[in-house]
């Protein structure tokens, strides 16, 4: 298990992003966080196994509206207690 900070660009605000982005963390059991950030990005924090993440980034491709133009990644500590994933406004 390892955890994941991940900055999407492209159309990813306004289009349902953060929310299609929860609802597929969910299906996946994934935990974390999604928001929206000043510059038109979205940060996205996961904590999972490998094969969980590559299930996570083929999920992305199949939602709706958004355009995802790059993704940074990078491993971070994983937050042992956490046990959901949520949207933060």
């Amino acid at each position: 298990m390892k955890r994941y900070h991940i900055i999407f660009k492209g159309r990813v605000q306004g289009v349902g992003f953060r929310f299609q982005v929860k609802m597929l963390a969910d299906s996946l059991n994934i935990t974390g966080t999604v928001k929206n950030l000043y510059d038109g990005s979205v940060e996205v924090f996961i904590q999972a196994d490998k094969i969980t993440l590559y299930k996570f980034f083929e999920g992305l491709e199949n939602i709706n509206f958004a355009r995802i133009e790059n993704k940074f990644v990078e491993v971070v500590d994983i937050k042992p207690n956490e046990s959901e994933f949520e949207i933060i406004y």
